[in-house]
């Protein structure tokens, strides 16, 4: 509460937790109501957790009629509140998440989900330093066309990717100066910013961290602000899959390394090539790989960024400092040695991406499990498995997958599943661009 003290002027509060597709679900409140809110929460009914991509219940859920719709109770995070920059009015989001009557987390809330891996780690001696790299467009939506907006320097529209470009970053100055002082304002660790392939697309990074939460959390943060900060601007962004057929799709890249309980890096063994540990990371993650797609690429949209040759992996597969593969081990000294995941798209809900991630590395290193070797040359030529193709397959390698199983609660497997087989079924009935219009800000 110390920062509301702080900041008189805010009059209203946003409460909201990630349900399973990422989608900020919560109430507005008077802020002279917030005190009760942080002390003593609020509730939901679980079913919110459980939302389609359009907001509705899950038909024959167990969560909505069967039991009455019943609560559960939301605790707001550690992070306590923060601003939220790109609304008019002084306004603050305190993000909770979701609890039992008793005090036992939801097993069904995705937040709960990556808790639930960082204290196998802890529990193990290790922790997880986690950062993720947001890749998203900024895109003109007032036509039926999408397309670049307009420089609001020249007013002159890009009509193609610029990769590393100083002028396209340029050509948006404005909004990118106004998000790095919100991400200091609501402490995320905004780092690097680049102009990517296609025609109005960035990727900002965010710095490593020993807490994969925080890292969840700075990344679902940092989406709904770009997101929000973009309309405050005059355009949108986007961090759906794929928004151009023709133009590269957006990714949400992982880098993590492990410590262990004095503080050194378990992938280090003092060489170029890493520690057994680490192989045993690379060789769980590329087990659960096929499993886990439907995580890392969860929407329909989502398939027509994983095609060869597109800058996205297709093959199951790992190699040293090759952008080709699925599992990138970078160029590094061997202290900061650590673990590329270039599957995931930038539409994933981030705190199940980075829980799959992690769990799946902490399996391959528990089992002591050795990877095939590593891949040399262009991975969309090797004789690799491949990934699933189509949501469909995605969906049903993830109800078998066996590594799937040990990282995630079975109440929130079944509830994802749920979900999906939903979603692909209503999915049916929408044209191209009724889909582009349904994820182009949602996820």
């Amino acid at each position: 509460m110390d920062w509301l003290r702080e900041h008189p002027e805010v009059r209203t509060i946003r409460v909201a937790a990630a349900d399973l597709n990422g989608v900020a679900r919560g109430k507005r409140i008077p802020a002279r109501f917030a005190s009760k809110v942080f002390t003593d929460g609020t509730r939901f009914p679980y079913s919110v957790m459980n939302l389609d991509i359009w907001g509705e219940d899950i038909e024959d859920s167990p969560l909505v009629f069967e039991t009455g719709d019943v609560d559960g109770v939301l605790m707001p995070t550690e992070r306590g509140f923060v601003p939220m920059p790109w609304l008019e009015a002084p306004t603050a989001l305190l993000p909770i998440w979701m609890f039992h009557m008793d005090g036992r987390p939801y097993a069904g809330d995705p937040r709960q989900a990556l808790a639930k891996v960082v204290h196998r780690y802890s529990d193990a001696g290790l922790t997880a330093v986690v950062a993720t790299e947001l890749e998203f467009f900024l895109i003109d939506d007032s036509g039926t066309k999408l397309r670049v907006p307009p420089s609001p320097r020249s007013g002159k529209r890009r009509t193609g990717g610029e990769i590393l470009s100083l002028r396209a970053l340029d050509a948006f100055d404005a909004f990118f100066t106004a998000l790095y002082d919100a991400c200091e304002e609501m402490d995320i660790p905004a780092d690097t910013a680049i102009s990517e392939a296609g025609p109005g697309q960035f990727e900002i990074n965010l710095v490593h961290q020993g807490d994969a939460l925080k890292a969840a959390d700075d990344t679902w943060l940092f989406k709904m602000l770009v997101k929000g900060l973009a309309r405050h601007h005059g355009f949108a962004a986007s961090f759906m899959a794929k928004p151009y057929d023709m133009w590269s799709g957006n990714g949400m890249h992982m880098h993590f390394s492990v410590l262990d309980a004095q503080g050194r890096n378990i992938f280090n063994d003092g060489t170029s090539e890493g520690s057994e540990q680490m192989r045993g990371a690379v060789a769980g993650l590329l087990q659960a790989m096929p499993g886990s797609t439907l995580i890392l690429a969860p929407h329909e949209n989502s398939y027509d960024r994983l095609v060869p040759n597109e800058h996205a992996p297709t093959g199951i597969g790992w190699a040293f400092e090759n952008r080709t593969a699925a599992l990138r081990i970078p160029a590094s000294r061997p202290a900061a040695r650590r673990i590329e995941h270039r599957v995931a798209g930038g539409d994933v809900n981030p705190y199940l991406m980075i829980a799959a991630v992690l769990g799946a590395a902490l399996n391959g290193i528990e089992d002591r499990l050795t990877p095939p070797a590593p891949i040399i040359g262009n991975a969309y030529e090797k004789s690799l498995p491949q990934l699933p193709g189509t949501w469909e397959a995605a969906i049903e390698a993830f109800a078998s997958c066996a590594q799937i199983k040990r990282i995630f609660d079975p109440e929130l497997i079944e509830n994802y599943l749920m979900t999906k087989r939903q979603e692909i079924h209503y999915m049916a009935e929408l044209s191209d661009q009724e889909q582009s219009e349904l994820y182009l800000e949602t996820v």
